[in-house]
């Protein structure tokens, strides 16, 4: 059964994954997660929750959506393979989420995937073989 991606949207939600204190910083992203438990306690946990937030700092509003395009291509790109379901993710754009080549970025989420303790044994294998 393939993994479902469903939208985080509303504020109290992203504000819930920021209270858990689980995050990890990388070059082109910050990556935060928090244990979803109705989504854990589903017979079908194949369900993974992401939200995606730019600040202005950033830029101006065709910068931050061009950051927050280029998250939401990652996601559906890595996420369904890479992390494991039941949790919430929030990836927050940085100023170097727009300029940063995009396997680049997608190393960065894999590596923030493996320190958070979220990743499948694929991305660690495919981690430790770029190791090598």
């Amino acid at each position: 059964m393939a993994t479902a991606l469903t939208r985080i949207k509303h504020r109290p939600e992203f504000l819930r994954v920021a209270s858990s204190g689980k995050k990890w910083a990388a070059p082109g992203l910050v990556l935060q997660i928090r244990q979803n438990k109705k989504i854990s306690s589903l017979a079908a946990g194949d369900v993974l929750r992401i939200g995606f937030t730019v600040s202005r700092k950033v830029g101006n509003a065709v910068a931050r959506n061009r950051a927050k395009r280029r998250l939401r291509a990652l996601t559906d790109e890595i996420m369904p393979i890479f992390a494991k379901p039941g949790f919430d993710y929030v990836l927050i754009g940085r100023h170097s989420t727009i300029k940063r080549p995009f396997e680049m970025l997608k190393q960065d989420l894999k590596n923030a995937l493996n320190k958070t303790g979220t990743a499948t044994a694929n991305t660690m294998a495919n981690t430790m073989d770029r190791a090598k």
